[in-house]
This record gives structure tokens, sequence and C-alpha cells, in this order.
């Protein structure tokens, strides 16, 4: 067997998780990092979205979801996107001493919840084109969705589709979500144990905001093929406290 494969075989073993706590942050007492991040410039709330999540039969969206790769023009609207937003990574409520949780519509290992959402819109409507991120702390409890301007991105074609590592079809929606992942917001738990347990979480979200395209008549695909470098330096991470794990175009399907 190929060792690479082998060794990334163990990673997906389950580890010792209360030994490798007793050693972790938390068991030391150091204070738990920010469940996201502080927002610097000014925010846009989102139309409300109580009218648009139509397709409340669970089983019709499961046995109707499909990935698409085929996208209209027709742009998405602003309450779309804060539904969107917020069955991915809205913030409930505050759990334990300090806030030290937060409960989510999707699930995460220990309520650690280690992403952040951005938005690289081409057509929305309400919104100019560029780099958005999504802000759960301005609405905590409430159905509400704001989120941050990051700044413009010039050329969305062409440069969707080399961040997505030359899959054309990408670049054809009117938007696409990037999740990034801050990883100490899980390490703080778990320690060695917290990176397989991210994988396993965002699928919980990638799911959600899956599903949740369905139910507006949205289509969606997931993507994992993506080029770490370009997207990390388009989004503005440094690759190692922050950076790109997953990529969802959504839009009309055709």
């Amino acid at each position: 067997m190929n060792e690479k494969i082998k060794k990334n075989r163990q990673f997906m073993h389950c580890p010792q998780f209360m030994e490798i706590m007793k050693e972790s942050d938390q068991a030391k007492g150091v204070p738990h990092p920010l469940h996201s991040h502080e927002v610097r410039g000014s925010l846009i709330e989102l139309p409300s979205f109580d009218a648009i999540a139509q397709n409340s039969d669970y089983a019709e969206l499961l046995d109707t979801r499909r990935s698409k790769r085929v996208f209209t023009e027709k742009p998405v609207t602003g309450a779309e996107l804060a539904f969107l937003l917020w069955s991915a990574q809205a913030i409930q409520n505050f759990r334990g001493e300090n806030q030290v949780a937060t409960l989510r519509p999707a699930p995460s290992g220990g309520a650690r919840h280690p992403f952040e959402l951005y938005i690289i819109v081409r057509s929305v409507d309400g919104l100019d084109p560029g780099i958005y991120r999504y802000a759960p702390l301005a609405h905590v409890g409430r159905k509400r969705v704001s989120i941050e301007y990051i700044g413009a991105f010039e050329d969305y074609e062409a440069r969707i589709t080399s961040l997505v590592s030359g899959q054309k079809w990408a670049s054809k929606a009117p938007l696409v979500l990037f999740f990034s992942v801050v990883p100490y917001r899980a390490e703080w738990r778990y320690g060695e144990a917290s990176h397989r347990v991210m994988l396993i979480d965002l699928g919980h979200v990638g799911q959600n905001v899956m599903l949740s395209a369905q139910a507006l008549n949205l289509g969606s695909c997931c993507i994992a093929a993506y080029n770490q470098a370009l997207c990390d330096e388009a989004l503005g991470f440094d690759g190692e406290n922050e950076y790109t794990v997953y990529a969802i175009p959504i839009g009309t399907p055709e």
C-alpha cells in the first residue's frame, strides 16, 4: 500500500479523546477563542427570509437534492442568500460558562464551530459584486442576517475558474460560498484530535447549505478540488491560522 495513503487512513482513526482533552488549552484554563471574526467595517443587513423557504417536505428535499453545475443568469435574491447563510452558520444561542459554546443550525463537535463563511458575489439583488463575510454575532438568536463587505473581486469568471482548479462551470454561478477554518477554535478543546472532528463538521455545514438551496429551488455543488494558495490569497488568509476548506457555487439551475 502507498505509504501516504496508509498514513492518511491512520489520520481518520478515532483517537482517545478524553486523554487528549486532559492536555488541551481548555483543560489548562486558557480562555476560549472568539466564535467569529470581529467586524472591522460596516455591516449590510440582508432582507428577511421568513417567507421564502416554502419547500418544507424534508423527505422530498432528500429525494430531489442533486449537485447542479449548470446555472441560468438569474440573480440570487438577498433573502435567499440570507437563508443560506443562516442555515449554515447562524448563532442561535450560547451555552456554558463565559458563553464557551454556540448553538447553530449545523452540529459541531464540542459546539466549537471553527468555520468562517465568505461569499464572492457576481449577481445578488441589492449587493455590489465583491467579497463579503457572514457576521453571525450581529444577530444572535434572531432570524436576521448581516454581512460585512471585505473588498472588490475583479474579473469574476476567470478568477473563480482559477480558484476552483479550472472548473469553468463554477464561474457561471451568481455567487460562490467559501468556507474557511480557524483551527484553533477546535484545537482549544480537542488538541491533536481536533482536525478529524473538523472534517466531519465541514460535511455537516455543506449538507445544510445544499438542502437549504434545494428548499429554495436553487442549485448547488460542493467543491473540494480548489487551489489552496489562490483561494487563501484571494480571501486574505495566512494559510495557517485560517485557510480555505470548501467552496459551494450556488444559483438557479438550468
